[in-house]
């Protein structure tokens, strides 16, 4: 514990996050103070605040920086981020992801259950030092993320993904002008407002998208996180890509979490991915794990065996269907489920193809009909 200034005043706190945020502890409420979750606390009360908001403080990632001025307040930067065409491009090129940076997706209980039975990160995302200090369910729903699957009330949990990136090859800053043209009942989750920057009427979120909407590899130790109303984070399970799986980290006490998944097994296999990491070792190519930021190594599950690769790519499967490209992102038996590379109206009419999260339209297609099947790679730089 270490104590810290907070605006105007010290705090004792505790960094989270890398230093992404503070937890500060309270001994009297202030306005967005929690009750302190653990049995006997010294500080009755805790707050979370970012780390730019603290004196002196440093963490792994780049702070977000905006040009502020007499005539131009923080409020005037962040009504701009909500305004679409607006151009913030200086300002959204300084979050910066780096190997190692740690990303962040939210995700609803019936995402949250897909991920244990072998999906992988795509679509949008963000960086968890932008999100660090919102760790309640109702701080993230402005994400447009609802644990209440009937709609009512505020969540009372949000599940999560976190990963460490391997490359800031992997993503990109949302561009997807065929999705802002789609009518509100064609899209799922908030607008896409074509800034850089999530909806919000209180926050600057910068926000990315996995590049091509492709799926990524998972890397080593990935979690599967929840976040309760009291502001606790509960690491529900663990990737252990020599195992391909999912280990259960979560003890009994939080079985009323891992039920709405469907978490009822101590570990969960990996099924067959079309997206994979492969690399050279002494000549030769071989599966890959990545253990970011600078640990890349052949996929073995004996320790001699765990060399470390001379090169990196991502490796993923693509196709031609109906005239559009499209990423292969699961299959069954003959029926291949495909992912839209560029999703705009007419491709999505033409298709059949449905919404299965924010900017990520799929559709199931016969083998057969596909055309031009073909692996593409995405060589990474080892550092």
């Amino acid at each position: 514990m270490r104590t810290v200034t907070y605006a105007g005043r010290q705090y004792p706190a505790e960094e989270i996050a890398r230093g992404a945020a503070f937890e500060l502890y309270l001994d009297v409420p202030e306005p967005g103070a929690l009750p302190n979750p653990r049995p006997g606390a010294r500080h009755p009360f805790r707050l979370f605040v970012h780390s730019s908001e603290v004196l002196g403080s440093a963490s792994f990632d780049s702070q977000l920086s905006a040009p502020l001025s007499r005539n131009v307040s923080w409020s005037q930067v962040q009504l701009l981020s909500q305004t679409p065409g607006a151009d913030l491009a200086a300002i959204r090129s300084s979050a910066l992801i780096r190997p190692g940076t740690r990303m962040f997706k939210p995700l609803s209980p019936a995402r949250a259950a897909a991920y244990l039975r072998g999906e992988l990160p795509h679509g949008f995302c963000y960086r968890e030092h932008d999100l660090a200090h919102l760790r309640t369910p109702a701080s993230l729903r402005f994400l447009g993320v609802d644990g209440d699957s009937s709609g009512a009330g505020e969540p009372e949990v949000v599940y999560a993904l976190r990963w460490r990136a391997i490359s800031p090859a992997d993503y990109q800053v949302p561009d997807l002008p065929g999705v802002m043209e789609l009518p509100p009942h064609e899209r799922v989750g908030p607008p896409l407002l074509g800034t850089g920057f999530a909806p919000s009427s209180q926050h600057l979120i910068p926000e990315f998208v996995t590049r091509d909407l492709a799926s990524l590899p998972l890397p080593a130790f990935t979690e599967l996180l929840a976040f309760l109303p009291d502001g606790t984070e509960v690491t529900l399970f663990h990737y252990l890509p020599e195992q391909r799986g999912w280990a259960r980290m979560a003890g009994p006490q939080w079985r009323r979490l891992l039920s709405p998944i469907g978490a009822d097994q101590e570990f969960f296999p990996g099924v067959e991915v079309f997206s994979k990491l492969v690399g050279l070792y002494q000549g030769q190519e071989y599966e890959a794990v990545a253990d970011p930021p600078g640990e890349y190594r052949v996929l073995s599950r004996t320790r001699a065996g765990r060399w470390p690769v001379e090169t990196l790519a991502r490796r993923d499967a693509r196709v031609r269907w109906r005239g559009a490209d499209c990423l292969i992102a699961g299959a069954d038996g003959d029926w291949l489920r495909l992912r839209l590379i560029t999703p705009e109206q007419a491709a999505i009419a033409r298709r059949g193809a449905r919404c299965a999260e924010r900017g990520v339209y799929e559709v199931w297609a016969p083998a057969a009909e596909l055309a031009n099947a073909r692996e593409h790679e995405t060589a990474y730089q080892l550092t």
